[in-house]
């Protein structure tokens, strides 16, 4: 060991790997391990949820969106037939002119 890591981890970087306790404290930490690793799982789980949560709602939000805009191109299909079928309409030398009359049946 380094007078660098001496320092650093001090009198607890030469505690004795043996006696009464050794057993015990390695019990407590494999005990840790897996409280930890339990809810962590648990963790993940649940954000795991709430991302499909999200994604669900984030679907029927798109969904809707596409119904209105659907719905207000037929809105808008409709508000132009009920007129005379006339886009367009110029006086050119004393006459009018139409232009792109809407064909029925297209």
């Amino acid at each position: 060991m380094t007078q660098s890591e001496r320092l650093i981890f001090g009198p607890a970087a030469r505690r004795p790997t043996s006696g009464l306790l050794a057993p015990v404290m390695w019990l407590g930490g494999l005990i840790a391990t897996l409280v930890a690793m339990a809810v962590g799982a648990v963790l993940a789980v649940v954000t795991a949820a709430a991302v499909a949560v999200i994604a669900l709602i984030a679907a029927v939000l798109v969904f809707f969106a596409g119904l209105a805009m659907r719905a207000r191109r037929t809105m808008t299909v409709r508000n132009r037939r009920s007129d005379d079928g006339v886009i367009e309409a110029r006086k050119v030398d004393g006459a009018w002119v139409t232009y792109g009359w809407e064909r029925q049946g297209r």
